[in-house]
């Protein structure tokens, strides 16, 4: 279901307006009706299947892995546990996409073999085959990831020459062992300057980022190191450093992102970043010290990186893409016959602030838009008039983007979306809202519906968020099992799972600083 009016069958989305008061609609005839077609393979209508965001069509997954773009496919590498719906037997699931929206799923790509599971890590195109595992003018795709073993971690390569079907491993891997334990997530670039390989990979216990260089990806150079004292995590994992834009400029600057174990944003795992040099060696952070940078408040944001090899569009940001989960509860949400679900595509970019210090902006990327339904529009300032008129145009649903302008005052505004009763009679919604004294945004899943699975999983997550010029503007994803807010054009963003019944699908506004509204259904992918 999409957005939808109440009394419709199961499985139609629609999106109808009566034209009224207050209200514009995007179209020229008084009543438009959006109809949203699924396919007839049930597996992607459960009640907590995403519609929008990517989900492997059975069993668990988590970490996105291997982001690259070749040929005119993005690729989406995942870790996944081919046979069961528990973490387990880890391999690199596999789909790809022409747009980063609609999503096809291949089957599995590096295989867990000989007791040595394949973690996370990443892929690159050797144009220049400098690998030489290119044959007959056909370029190598290679993955760099780590092989784990109950006490041992190292990092292996393979590679395809079928643009990713089929794989070979290296057959003198590990490339790199330093005996350890805990040693992994290489992320690996070419650094066009110094004509090098670049490879950052972390010791997660020691909270080190190690650098090292190649010419060929096989043999590898230690060349640097990075740490930070001012880190509340007690363990990195999935370490992305890329150069990014800076919004209005010419400039670029180096965005390392980091995964945290533990002491995320909103508690559990979460993400931080800095933002610095990078000289083909080793990372120098420039971030004025201050209050942790998180990437995510939200509860449900992790081990997010960025593609490579992206074709070159304008001064257009990086792309990356994030697990939506929580180490404290991810194998216990309660989805089937899949585990784990994948994040918005995110543009990202950083913008200079009036004290001379970068801040990470994140956006939905642009091809979504091709998603979007009609709009339904309403601007004043009477609430409970929006409200009627939500009704009066049946505008309801389960996967939409909502829009909404706050000019705050004194009181917290904001929005209940999946609202409904439960089957013992209680209200379930999940609320975004405003508080303009604190200067915070929050999203509240404490009656967001199924809560009870893991007590960590229930609570209300805040993120700092300033008025620009006396307004605070809301982009609201909603799906079938999530919320992915972005504050103020992406300065803030807070990303949450929920499992509400698939009955509650109203949306009401409260509070008196909503100035305008705009809510649009979004097309499932799943065709």
């Amino acid at each position: 279901m999409s957005v939808k009016m109440a009394n419709l069958l199961p499985f139609s989305a629609f999106l109808m307006f009566r034209p009224f008061a207050l209200l514009l609609v995007v179209g020229a005839f008084p009543t438009l009706l959006l109809a949203q077609r699924y396919s007839s393979d049930t597996t992607y209508q459960q009640p907590f299947r995403p519609q929008y965001h990517f989900s492997p069509r059975i069993n668990w997954s988590n970490d996105p892995n291997g982001l690259v773009y070749y040929d005119g496919e993005y690729h989406l590498f995942f870790q996944h546990n081919p046979v069961d719906s528990h973490w387990g037997h880890m391999t690199w699931g596999h789909a790809i996409s022409r747009d980063l929206v609609h999503w096809r799923e291949l089957p599995p790509a590096i295989p867990e073999e000989n007791g040595v599971m394949i973690f996370s890590g990443s892929c690159v195109v050797d144009k220049n085959n400098t690998s030489g595992f290119g044959r007959d003018g056909r370029v190598p795709m290679v993955a760099i990831y780590t092989g784990h073993e109950p006490n041992r971690q190292t990092q292996h390569i393979a590679y395809s020459l079928d643009k990713g079907r089929t794989w070979t491993k290296y057959q003198n891997n590990p490339i790199i062992d330093l005996n350890k334990k805990d040693f992994r997530d290489p992320k690996v670039f070419w650094y066009e300057p110094s004509q090098r390989w670049v490879m950052a990979v972390v010791l997660p216990t020691e909270k080190k980022l190690l650098f090292y260089n190649s010419s060929n990806l096989k043999q590898w150079t230690k060349t640097g190191e990075f740490t930070a004292a001012d880190s509340p995590a007690s363990v990195w994992e999935c370490p992305d450093l890329i150069e990014v834009p800076v919004e209005g400029t010419m400039e670029r600057k180096w965005l390392l992102m980091l995964s945290m174990g533990n002491n995320g944003a909103a508690g559990g795992s979460g993400m931080q970043y800095y933002v610095g040099r990078f000289n083909g060696l080793t990372f120098t952070n420039e971030s004025a010290p201050g209050p942790t940078r998180f990437v995510d408040w939200g509860k449900d944001y992790y081990a997010a990186v960025t593609y490579n090899n992206l074709p070159v569009r304008g001064n257009r940001g990086a792309i990356s893409i994030g697990w939506m989960a929580n180490l404290h509860y991810a194998g216990e949400v309660p989805t089937s016959p899949f585990r784990g679900m994948m994040t918005l595509p995110r543009e990202l970019r950083l913008v200079k602030t009036l004290t001379k210090s970068y801040e990470l902006v994140q956006r939905p990327i642009q091809e979504l838009k091709q998603l979007l339904g009609p709009a339904f529009r309403w601007n004043g300032t009477d609430v409970s008039q929006l409200n009627q008129s939500l009704v009066n145009a049946g505008v309801s649903g389960d996967s939409y983007v909502l829009t909404a302008e706050l000019e705050p005052i004194r009181t917290e505004s904001g929005v209940r979306v999946r609202q409904g009763k439960t089957a013992q009679g209680d209200t379930e919604a999940t609320v975004v809202g405003y508080d303009p004294l604190k200067q915070q945004v929050h999203v509240d899943r404490t009656r967001s519906g199924l809560v009870a699975f893991k007590k960590e999983f229930a609570g209300r997550f805040t993120a700092p968020l300033k008025p620009q010029n006396g307004r605070i503007t809301l982009q609201i994803w909603v799906d079938r099992s999530s919320v992915e807010v972005f504050g103020n054009d992406g300065l803030i963003t807070l990303t949450n799972q929920i499992f509400p019944s698939p009955d509650s699908l109203g949306i009401e506004f409260y509070g008196n600083a909503l100035r305008s509204v705009t809510v649009q259904a979004v097309e499932g992918i799943w065709k």
